[in-house]
This record gives structure tokens, C-alpha cells and sequence, in this order.
């Protein structure tokens, strides 16, 4: 299996976008592939639940070679996740990648080396539209896009659709899902038993709205690792992995 780029995106956030990055990239450890986890986000989030080590990575050493990527990874208590941590600096890379040769290719470029060791890399991408996030379409195989069931959340999807036909990007990567779900609330119910024409061939998993996905922060680590296996939520992010896996081996089959 060569390796391929899982990417958490939405140019809005409080989405849950983090908590599926980090669930997605550990269920995909778990399940037997070797996988980087690369946090994109200068809040670092991801890197803070996996409890990152301090690093000294600074954004314009990066994309200028001075830092070999590769001397970024850290691994994490999870067997065969590793972690590339996100640094403050990284609020810059936007600005640096718009003077870089081809800034579309940046990312694609970085990730590269580690098609020898890794089979999968998850992305964690801060929320904006930007030169940073056209590398990170244009690296990704599939990108999953979270989608709280509300008018705001839909139109912030309908936003991402219009950029990508405006920039010739490639749409068919776009795989939404529903985030946050809460089934008590009538408006959350009416836009998942009605779906709007945004959320076409998304996910049939939804990730309900979970407490125990709020504790993340306070144990800093993984659902799995501290909430029962067959909790809602756990349940719910494994389902969501699996239909990624799913989808990212259709686009790894030949015509």
C-alpha cells in the first residue's frame, strides 16, 4: 500500500475537526498501518492532546529546507502513530508558502520522504482559506470535512465547494460528514433527515455531540483510551474511519 493524505479541514472552526484528526489518525494506527499525524495548526490542539514534546521547529526553516522535515517527528504513546507537532510559528506559513516556488506543490514536496515509511499521513489543518490550505488540498487524497448540523456550519461547506470550482480544484476529495450532532435539537434532526444539496456523498457516520469527546482535553489523549469500547462516540469514530479507509482504497484502485 503506498502511502496516502487523510486531511480534517473546514475553513470554520469549533467544528471537531481536532478530536476527529486525532481519534482518525490513532484508529488508523490501531488498526495496523503505520501513520503520521502532522498538525498544521499553529494552536497545536492535536499536538497538546498527544502530549508533544517542546520542538524548535520554526515555519520559515521548514519550507525553506533548513530543517529537514523529518528531524520533526516525534513518536507518541500509541503504537505506530507518529507526530509531527505544530509550532506557534506556523501562523506564518501561509505568508511563506505564497513566496515559495509553486506553493501548491509545498506540502506534497514535504511529504514525500516519508512515503517509505509511513502508509498513511492525517493532517490537521487550521481553519482558513489560504495558500497553506491549496497545499493541503492539493496534497490530500481525501479530505473530510466536519459539519455541525446548522445553517452556518452548511454554509461555510457551500463556501469551500465554491472555492473549489473557482480555483479548478479537485471537488470529488471533498467527503463531508455531520459533527456535534445533537438529536435533541429539532434543527440538528431536520438537516440530517434532510440532508442539503452541500452535503451530497458525505459520510453516513455522524459524530454525535459527546461529553466523553470533551474530556479529551482532560485525560490528553484519545476516546479509546479512557471511554468504554462501545460508547456512542467511540463507536462513531471508528465507523467514520472506516468509511475513510473505504474511500481512500477505491481511490487507490487503478482505472
Amino acid at each position: 500500500m503506498t502511502m496516502q493524505t487523510l486531511a480534517l479541514y473546514n475553513l470554520k472552526g469549533g467544528v471537531g475537526k481536532t478530536a476527529a484528526a486525532v481519534n482518525m489518525a490513532c484508529l488508523a494506527a490501531a488498526s495496523g498501518l503505520h501513520t503520521l499525524l502532522f498538525d498544521l495548526d499553529a494552536q497545536g490542539a492535536a499536538s497538546w492532546y498527544l502530549e508533544a514534546e517542546e520542538t524548535a521547529a520554526k515555519a520559515r526553516k521548514l519550507i525553506d529546507g533548513s530543517t529537514p522535515v523529518g528531524r520533526l517527528v516525534q513518536p507518541t504513546a500509541f503504537e505506530r502513530l507518529s507526530l509531527i507537532p505544530a509550532d506557534f510559528s506556523f501562523r506564518s506559513l501561509d505568508v511563506l508558502m505564497k513566496k515559495a516556488d509553486r506553493p501548491r506543490q509545498v506540502l506534497s514536496r514535504l511529504l514525500k520522504p516519508f512515503s517509505e515509511q509511513y502508509q498513511l499521513v492525517v493532517l490537521d489543518c487550521p481553519p482558513t482559506i489560504s495558500h497553506l490550505a491549496e497545499a493541503i488540498f492539493e496534497a490530500s487524497d481525501l479530505i473530510l470535512v466536519p459539519v455541525v448540523p446548522t445553517h452556518l456550519s452548511v454554509r461555510a461547506l457551500e463556501q469551500l465547494r465554491e472555492y473549489f470550482r473557482s480555483k479548478n480544484l479537485d471537488e470529488t476529495k471533498l467527503k463531508p460528514f455531520y459533527s456535534m450532532v445533537d438529536r435533541r435539537r429539532h434543527l440538528h434532526n431536520e438537516l440530517l433527515d434532510h440532508p442539503p444539496p452541500a452535503m451530497a456523498g458525505a459520510c453516513r457516520t455522524s459524530i454525535p455531540y459527546s461529553s466523553m469527546v470533551e474530556r479529551m482535553g482532560e485525560y490528553r489523549a484519545p476516546l479509546a483510551t479512557y471511554a468504554p469500547g462501545l460508547h456512542v462516540a467511540n463507536l462513531a469514530y471508528d465507523a467514520l474511519w472506516k468509511e475513510a479507509q473505504r474511500s481512500l482504497k477505491r481511490l487507490q484502485q487503478p482505472d
